[in-house]
């Protein structure tokens, strides 16, 4: 059996089914932005880096309040989330130089939301060749840069919105 230690892991395990909360909604209350990788905050919305990402540079981007699905918001709530969206990418292309982004919601279960009930979306920076032999053979994803950092280059980059 092949072993791969990623100790940093423990810390996702502890949390998934802690039952303390949504995430998303302490991000949106926290005072402290650097210890929650929160990168911006709009009117209505903040973005935030993912912690457990899929890529470098993956971002979160949800609604402040706790809002489940699209429905519940207004066009001008959903507008604020495509604008900080907007930010999101001319922040990363300068930062990461990446050939292209995925930008996707997941809503509801079925559809591969891991928090089914506070709607955000995600977006993820993507390169020619960035799926490599270690997701395929070793169901692995590696990522290149600490979170701090990345938070810390975005934040110097960030010209407003």
């Amino acid at each position: 059996m092949e072993r791969l230690w990623a100790p940093w892991r423990m810390e996702y395990v502890k949390q998934v089914d802690k039952g303390d909360g949504c995430f998303l909604c302490r991000a949106a209350a926290s005072k402290d932005d650097r210890a929650d990788k929160v990168l911006w905050r709009s009117e209505r919305s903040f973005a935030m880096l993912n912690l457990w990402p899929y890529n470098n540079g993956h971002i979160l981007v949800a609604h402040r309040e706790h809002k489940a699905d699209l429905a519940e918001m207004t066009d001008a709530e959903l507008l604020d989330q495509v604008r900080l969206l907007k930010r999101c990418q001319r922040n990363l292309q300068a930062v990461m130089s990446p050939d292209g982004f995925n930008v996707g919601l997941n809503l509801g279960r079925s559809a591969g939301a891991g928090v089914v009930d506070h709607a955000h979306w995600h977006i993820v920076p993507r390169w020619q060749g960035d799926s490599n032999f270690m997701p395929v053979t070793a169901s692995t994803k590696v990522i290149p840069q600490s979170l701090d950092r990345l938070w810390e280059l975005l934040r110097e980059v960030d010209g407003g919105p």
